[in-house]
């Protein structure tokens, strides 16, 4: 697989001390230093084409997360998926938390109480007028944008809105993406496209904020302080910023797909695409610790 090399913008500071164009080519996983990858105890990650592989959970992919957790690590799960679907893996999936629908939330299963709980951004009050301000927004862009559609998983999203442009329609052409997001950045929405959907919704909040808010409250740890600690591994423009925030970030080979549109790039990057480069991924720290 080759990577593309980018035009030089700024420089991003490496584990080993020296500073790299974030522009320039990432590098392969094998160059993340054993010694820092050892020392790693939390692992972000995100779900669709990350963990997933063409839509699909496969067993290596959720072996990995168990191998992960086994060595002692702990696995965060960062997603733009709604709550309906992070209720079901933050009960069933060997993870410790997951962050839903773009960091509007995040939820846990208490495996003492047997209970799963919610840590929520809005009230429920504040979710009904937004959810009002999100079906006008909808309502314009499935009449200006033809092709796209609504997210099969709408149904169960409590803050954002979801349109799909590859997963269960025709792929769109850039430009139709590119139209949904401008026209929910003009509603006054945040929009981020992943590899799947263009998330919309009303707030300042992204992965990273509420990231940060899961490791304090839920760890008492600082994301700041423990940044050389904590790991992100996603494959799409919405990781961006946890890509930016963290110096131990790799993307999975298909990331490569979408690299001339992130301006923070992963500093490594997988040989293996989507689930599989995620278990290249975990198979590394795990031998790492050892």
């Amino acid at each position: 697989m080759v990577i593309a090399c980018y035009k030089f913008c700024s420089y991003s500071r490496l584990p080993n001390g020296h500073y790299k164009p974030k522009y320039t080519n990432m590098l392969p996983l094998k160059e993340f230093p054993r010694t820092l990858a050892g020392a790693v105890h939390t692992v972000f990650s995100d779900i669709d084409d990350t963990i997933t592989s063409d839509g699909k959970l496969t067993p290596i992919a959720y072996a990995a997360m168990d191998d992960l957790q086994r060595a002692g690590l702990r696995v965060i799960l960062i997603t733009g998926r709604p709550a309906g679907w992070c209720d079901h893996i933050a009960r069933m999936w060997p993870v410790d938390a997951v962050v839903g629908e773009n960091g509007a939330f995040y939820c846990w299963h208490d495996a003492a109480a047997h209970k799963l709980r919610y840590r929520h951004l809005l009230g429920e009050a504040e979710r009904a007028a937004t959810a009002t301000k999100l079906a006008a927004v909808r309502d314009t862009i499935l009449r200006e944008v033809p092709g796209c559609a609504v997210a099969s998983d709408q149904f169960c999203r409590l803050y954002d809105l979801a349109i799909d442009f590859c997963e269960d329609v025709p792929t769109l052409p850039q430009p139709a993406v590119e139209r949904i997001v401008t026209l929910m950045q003009e509603a006054g929405m945040s929009a981020k496209v992943s590899s799947i959907h263009v998330n919309g919704w009303f707030g300042a909040y992204d992965k990273l904020s509420m990231a940060r808010l899961l490791l304090r409250e839920r760890y008492g740890l600082e994301l700041r302080a423990e940044r050389d600690h904590c790991l992100f591994v996603g494959d799409s423009p919405n990781d961006e910023p946890m890509f930016a925030a963290l110096p131990h970030t790799v993307g999975v080979a298909n990331l490569a797909d979408f690299a001339a549109r992130i301006s923070a790039l992963p500093t490594y990057i997988t040989l293996e695409r989507m689930g599989a480069g995620f278990a290249e991924l975990a198979r590394y720290l795990i031998a790492a610790r050892k």
